[in-house]
């Protein structure tokens, strides 16, 4: 087994994807994967033991809801943020002006990390193994750009599925194109594909103090849920 990159630690049922934490090579990403049971508190000391052989000095999870979040604290891991959670129940999608969309390749990888440098302060920016990491963390995922005229990229979208719940993974538009409609068709965008796929919720997170994206996403028909996400840190020590 390596965590050099991106990885799977497998103990009997239980599963968590590995990598670096936005490319800081002492910090590892630990994400429970879709599917898999809830990670143990065994399990968990499991992990923290073999990234500490690997180099690792902390580790940050993927955003956890509550009931995930029991064995991690009892692990050893804290809180390092709170998010806002909110879901579109699917039955009436929102509809967005025209814009150019097309799909992500990875020639676009530059591009799409220049937009998304600007648009997240630095703990929450994305290296190329994050972007990899992100279309990679649901068995199914849609991967979207923005451009304007010219063919510049000035925004993205990574929707993901697992079964019947979606997820929008990821979504940044460049500060100075916002407000022209270019969020709005790529979320839109992704909910019609996650519909089409019999998807009956979706569900994004973000930061609460983040009110242009929470104006965003309750514009289009997302509802914030009475119990949000954190994200969990733990040193490996």
């Amino acid at each position: 087994m390596s965590v050099a990159n991106v990885d799977v630690i497998r103990w009997g049922r239980e599963r968590v994807r590995i990598s670096p934490w936005r490319g800081d090579a002492s910090t590892a990403h630990l994400a429970p994967l879709p599917g898999a049971p809830v990670p143990s508190v065994a399990f968990l000391r499991h992990c923290l033991g073999l990234l500490a052989e690997q180099g690792y000095d902390r580790v940050m999870t993927s955003a956890l809801s509550p009931g995930e979040e029991a064995t991690f604290f009892a692990a050893g891991f804290s809180v390092h943020e709170r998010l806002e959670l909110l879901a579109h129940d699917m039955r009436r999608l929102p509809k967005a002006r025209p814009q150019r969309l097309r799909r992500g390749l990875r020639a676009d990888q530059a591009n799409v990390l220049a937009v998304d440098r600007v648009s997240f302060s630095p703990f929450w920016q994305l290296d190329g193994p994050g972007l990899a990491d992100a279309i990679r963390a649901t068995p199914r995922a849609r991967y979207r750009l923005a451009v304007d005229d010219r063919g510049r990229v000035v925004g993205y979208a990574i929707t993901g599925r697992a079964g019947r719940r979606g997820y929008l993974q990821r979504l940044a538009v460049d500060p100075a194109c916002r407000r022209a409609g270019a969020g709005t068709a790529l979320v839109v965008d992704g909910l019609r594909w996650l519909r089409r796929r019999g998807v009956d919720r979706a569900v994004v997170n973000t930061q609460p103090e983040n009110q242009a994206a929470l104006d965003l996403y309750e514009q289009l028909g997302f509802r914030r849920q009475p119990i949000g996400l954190a994200v969990l840190t733990a040193g490996t020590a």
